[in-house]
């Protein structure tokens, strides 16, 4: 008898695990939750972005805690923003990490080769017009085609790395709007790049210049059980500065 219900239990908890699979954000969810259980230690860092963003996914948030811990945990600023959540909703987040604030909640649009409303496709390759995932560090701002503008080092190979040369930037542009959410059903898209609201483009930018840190999120399960930022090595920090 017990045989037999120890079968049927594991006929169950495979079958659940194929279901996930079939759905790749649903087992980008999945992978989510496993990595942030309540029973598990949960790092400061992750408390104090969930008490800051209580809208936000803490699942995500404590991704960005984590990368961030492993590449700067000094650092002022952190930017994040999920891919995971329709273009038509808020889903960048700015934290002052020092002063303990939310300073922006804002919309953000992605690249025109990673879907429509939602994005699902993501690249590191040039021409691609698709967004990146990962950890990116910012550089300084500029002024250039699209305006005020801030520059992106992305810092893990083979994900984000060729950000730069991408010319994947932050900036404002008209596309980014309520208006224009109502007229299409979307934000307009970028060629790979974070495009936000032109009113908030320069405070917003000014937040996040020289040496912080932005972190993007879509449920990518090579991503998530590859990227070294979410495992950092002995959970020592890998200053990103270089």
């Amino acid at each position: 008898m017990l045989h037999c219900k120890l079968r049927r239990l594991v006929g169950l908890f495979l079958t659940g695990a194929l279901t996930l699979l079939a759905s790749p954000l649903q087992a980008g969810d999945f992978m989510v939750r496993a990595f942030t259980p309540q029973q598990l230690d949960q790092p400061p860092l992750a408390q104090q972005l969930a008490r800051m963003a209580p809208h936000a996914n803490p699942g995500v948030l404590h991704l960005a805690a984590r990368a961030l811990n492993c590449a700067d945990p000094g650092a002022d600023r952190l930017a994040v923003i999920d891919f995971s959540l329709p273009s038509t909703e808020p889903r960048l987040w700015v934290f002052d990490l020092r002063r303990d604030q939310l300073m922006f909640r804002e919309l953000v649009s992605h690249g025109q080769g990673s879907g429509d409303n939602m994005a699902t496709a993501f690249s590191n390759i040039p021409e691609s017009h698709q967004s990146s995932i990962g950890l990116f560090r910012t550089l300084n701002s500029y002024e250039g085609r699209n305006g005020y503008s801030l520059r992106l080092k992305g810092l893990e190979p083979g994900v984000n790395d060729l950000a730069y040369e991408r010319a994947i930037v932050m900036h404002g542009a008209d596309y980014v709007s309520e208006e224009f959410i109502e007229k299409v059903g979307r934000l307009g898209r970028s060629h790979g790049c974070p495009a936000v609201r032109e009113e908030v483009a320069v405070p917003l930018i000014n937040s996040l210049k020289d040496h912080q840190y932005l972190f993007t999120y879509y449920p990518d399960r090579e991503w998530l059980s590859q990227s070294t930022y979410l495992r950092c090595p002995g959970g020592d920090s890998r200053l990103a500065l270089q």
